[in-house]
């Protein structure tokens, strides 16, 4: 059945529009916070009003708006018109207050609280931390002198409040007869940490323990803390996420009351949940995700009319009918704020009943969405779209290896014409998309396999094949309808923005990618940076080149007062399509359909969502290093001496950074381990030379390396440098020698 989707100003919402003056009202506001962010920006340079206004890219008919919030923010005091120019009233200099979020190289980056005068983020060096952990309250003094393209930079003055009094380490030692000695990765191995132990208390080396502070020590000081329980050992794979779960602080039990209340709703959707909502049951739709999944939260269909315009529609499970504000489900996905993913585990949102059953999309089975019904016409342009509640029954459940199969002619299915149809479809919308200065990386992901029992068995390359692609693109377009339609709506949402990277991180990479043999200019267009990463994919450093831009990028966030997005540039977004395993996306469909959140309250919850993310990420990542450790060390026990290959990335001048391939780890040599040998840095080259031998070393140079030792423990990893001819791309055939060298991680 064919479905024309209503026109753009006939809104299929429940709730009735708010009055104009309110409306009115909430974009100034929000115009007025944009406004702040953007001159309060490092790369901000002042502007005339016009030029301002042209820069946010805002639609003609808020011109008369946007001065009002000109004048309002000025006489606030929040930024001011000089000469014709609005600039930043933010004195350097200011003690600022907010939350310290360290990295785990030691440096940080203070979140200033929202109701400050700074908005933009602080850069702590490691020096200046003050002992300050993750997610410590502190007090930080901004330096006036010092300015770089991380932003501006300070110091820790005083820890307010600290984050946590929990850490979780591993034994690495002793320290007298009642002590042991550890490494907690929140505070780095440049600190120590002394756990006293109780008279029937007994640890051993590799024992991965959770321990009490006493007292936070500094860098001339020890840490000391008491023993709260064991985990388990070192040598225990099935341990990794336990350990993780306990150094990240995540959540892996919910409370009796989540539980029982998501089992309250039963197993099948029933008749009084469909009443009032559109029945799309007879539409052909299905769901396409990893093959590993059990959250199946978007299912997508697709037909086309006589005119070669495109009906998209985009399914999305209706949390927000059951996960209600104020709830005790509500109460815990706010806390977890987004699903964590380890190697064979989940952290679910939400109880697996609804996460994996209720809520799930699964086949031939009735389920409660929100559905984006979009017409786009010939070249893949939107011309009309509904926003809808509705009843849908997924035809099948598809993996990618499916999809991608039936589309090679490998295996027949009912759905290839749907399947080819989306795969045209998705080439329109990727043409769009870069059309409008959105670069696509498309780079394979490295997935580590695990057994039951926690132990890496392998790793696999997942390509970001067309079915991939086909299926981002149609969330992408969703996503951004959501985001331009509450917009319109004027109502308060967390918007997913993305602001644009400082020139000189674009400078800084331009030089590194000439380096690899790319002939870019010192500022490439998209279209430049686009055929760079397109050309680049198969190599070995592609992936390296690709993390490199996107490390130089800023941090994508949540946030109530949109300034677009960067990456995908787009002027509006929000993430709508995942409700089961994010909170922010399940705050936008309560929005959607009126239960609209205070500004100060999504504000809060933005910023709560952003801060999960990276704590999420971080957890995620470490586990994902500690098992490719594993696999490094099992290969190479059972295969005893084995050469890895791997690829100069970075230059410093006293050595150099490199990646193993295969395993997408990083690790450093310095100069006083490469050979018998002076070398010499040439910064205009970026190379480290021999003085003696002429070798050369610099970003693309391929080099051989020999394991000699994991230290599981301590997360550390030694290699040896086999030294081949030059160490440039032609080898020497000559039989290699071997130097030791220790590097950390």
């Amino acid at each position: 059945m064919k479905r024309k989707p209503k026109s753009p100003k006939k809104k299929s919402s429940r709730k009735s529009p708010p009055k104009k003056e309110t409306k009115e009202k909430k974009v100034i506001e929000n115009l007025i916070k944009v406004i702040e962010q953007n001159v309060s920006g490092k790369s901000y340079s002042p502007l005339r009003e016009k030029e301002l206004f042209l820069k946010l890219q805002l639609p003609e008919q808020h011109a008369s708006t946007f001065k009002q919030a000109v004048h309002i923010g000025a006489k606030r005091g929040l930024f001011k018109k000089e000469g014709g120019r609005i600039k930043p009233t933010m004195v350097s200099g200011e003690v600022v207050t907010g939350v310290l979020r360290v990295h785990p190289r030691g440096f940080g980056f203070l979140q200033p609280d929202p109701s400050g005068a700074l908005l933009e983020d602080v850069f702590v060096p490691k020096q200046l931390t003050m002992n300050a952990v993750d997610g410590d309250r502190v007090e930080v003094l901004v330096n006036p002198e010092s300015f770089s393209d991380r932003g501006p930079e300070g110091r820790v003055l005083a820890i307010l409040q600290r984050a946590r009094r929990h850490l979780a380490g591993t034994v690495i030692g002793s320290q007298g007869k009642k002590a042991a000695l550890v490494y907690a990765p929140l505070l780095g191995k440049g600190s120590k940490v002394v756990v006293e132990l109780g008279s029937d208390e007994e640890v051993r080396i590799g024992d991965r323990i959770v321990l009490e502070v006493k007292e936070w020590g500094d860098k001339d000081s020890e840490t000391t803390a008491t023993l709260q329980h064991i985990i388990g050992h070192i040598s225990d794979p099935s341990c990794d996420i336990a350990a993780a779960v306990e150094e990240f602080g995540l959540n892996d039990r919910f409370p009796f009351e989540v539980t029982k209340e998501a089992s309250s709703f039963g197993d099948e959707v029933s008749q009084e949940d469909m009443k009032g909502r559109e029945d799309l049951q007879k539409e052909v739709c299905f769901t396409i995700d990893p093959d590993t999944a059990k959250d199946f939260d978007d299912a997508v269909g697709l037909t086309k009319d006589k005119k070669g315009h495109y009906h998209l529609s985009v399914h999305i499970a209706d949390v927000s009918h059951y996960v209600r504000p104020g709830s005790a489900l509500e109460k815990e996905a706010l806390k977890r704020a987004n699903s964590v993913y380890f190697p064979g585990k989940v952290l679910p949102m939400l109880p697996e009943v609804l996460s994996n059953q209720l809520c799930s999309l699964r086949p031939r089975t009735p389920r409660l969405a929100v559905s984006v019904l979009m017409e786009l016409d010939t070249e893949g342009k939107l011309v009309e779209y509904s926003i809808c509640r509705s009843v849908i029954k997924s035809r099948i459940r598809m993996t990618y290896g499916d999809a991608k199969e039936i589309l090679d002619g490998e295996k027949k299915s009912p759905y290839s014409k749907a399947l080819w149809l989306m795969v045209e479809l998705c080439e329109k919308l990727k043409k769009v998309r870069s059309g409008r200065g959105s670069i696509e990386f498309a780079m394979p992901e490295l997935v580590i396999r695990v057994d039951e029992k926690g132990m890496p068995t392998g790793t696999e390359i997942v390509e970001y094949d067309i079915t991939h692609q086909m299926i981002e693109e149609f969330m992408l377009k969703a996503n951004e309808v959501v985001a331009t339609h509450l917009d319109q709506e004027g109502k308060s949402l967390a918007y997913r923005i993305h602001d644009e990277p400082a020139e000189e991180n674009i400078r800084e990479f331009a030089t590194l990618a000439r380096t690899f043999g790319y002939p870019v200019a010192d500022l490439p267009t998209i279209e430049d940076l686009q055929n760079l990463f397109d050309e680049a994919k198969n190599s070995p450093h592609g992936q390296y080149l690709s993390q490199s831009f996107i490390r130089r990028l800023k941090m994508a966030n949540y946030s109530p007062h949109n300034i677009g997005h960067y990456g995908l540039a787009l002027t509006h977004y929000c993430h709508f399509t995942s409700p089961i395993r994010r909170y922010a996306d399940l705050l936008v469909h309560r929005v959607l359909f009126g239960d609209e959140a205070e500004l100060d309250e999504v504000e809060r919850i933005s910023l709560h969502c952003s801060d999960q993310e990276r704590i999420a990420a971080k957890a995620e990542s470490s586990v994902v290093y500690l098992k490719k450790l594993r696999l490094v060390k099992d290969q190479s026990e059972r295969k005893e001496k084995r050469d890895f290959e791997a690829v100069v990335t970075k230059m410093k001048p006293f050595g150099f950074y490199f990646e193993v391939i295969d395993f997408d780890i990083e690790g450093f040599f310095h100069v006083s381990d490469l050979a018998e040998d002076f070398y010499t840095y040439d910064e205009a080259k970026m190379q480290l030379v021999g003085k003696r031998s002429k070798k050369r070393y610099q970003p693309g140079t391929p080099i051989t390396l020999y394991l000699v030792d994991v230290d599981l423990a301590l997360q550390e990893i030694q290699w040896d440098l086999i030294e081949e001819g030059t160490g440039e791309v032609s080898r020497s055939p000559k039989k290699p020698k071997r130097r030791k060298v220790k590097r950390k991680r």
